[in-house]
């Protein structure tokens, strides 16, 4: 490695104290392949300067709820010691908008209708819009149901998850 490249690769420990992240992280972030590193000759992993900004798109993601799936999918065709960029920054948010519109749609759905439980206080199975929308469940027939199946998947709303615990 010549001089220059030297000082633009960071060490992981250098990595996590600047983008605020703990270093468990970076590895976690590194085998989800969201960034890249390099091994030197003295199989210690390096990292180009631009996965400082990499990890702050993927810190920022994840406080808006951006599933990491879905960051990756947005950084996947970025070339791994391409730094993002304003235009690149647009195009990513542009993609996500509709999934955070309707994930905020449905959390505004979610309050008005916990406002109303709250309200009445009776928590009606029959009646729930929370736990039995449309009576779904009555309509299966007697005994009881689950509002999620074995496999773990919903069975009335899935956009409503209701597992307590």
């Amino acid at each position: 490695m010549s001089g220059s490249e030297t000082r633009v690769m960071l060490a992981v420990g250098e990595v996590a104290r600047r983008s605020g992240i703990a270093v468990s992280t970076v590895h976690f972030y590194e085998a989800k392949g969201l960034i890249a590193g390099e091994r030197t000759p003295g199989n210690q992993r390096r990292y180009h300067r631009s996965v400082l900004r990499r990890i702050a798109i993927i810190r920022i993601a994840q406080r808006a709820g951006i599933p990491l799936a879905t960051v990756h999918e947005a950084l996947h065709d970025l070339p791994h010691d391409h730094t993002p960029n304003a235009r690149d920054w647009r195009h990513f948010t542009e993609t996500w908008k509709d999934m955070l519109e309707e994930r905020i749609n449905g959390l505004i759905q979610l309050r008005d209708q916990l406002t109303s439980c709250i309200g009445c206080g009776c928590l009606s199975l029959e009646d729930c819009p929370l736990r039995n929308p449309g009576d779904e469940l009555g309509q299966r027939g007697s005994g009881p149901r689950r509002l999620v199946s074995g496999e773990g998947v919903p069975v009335v709303d899935p956009t409503i998850d209701l597992n307590i615990g």
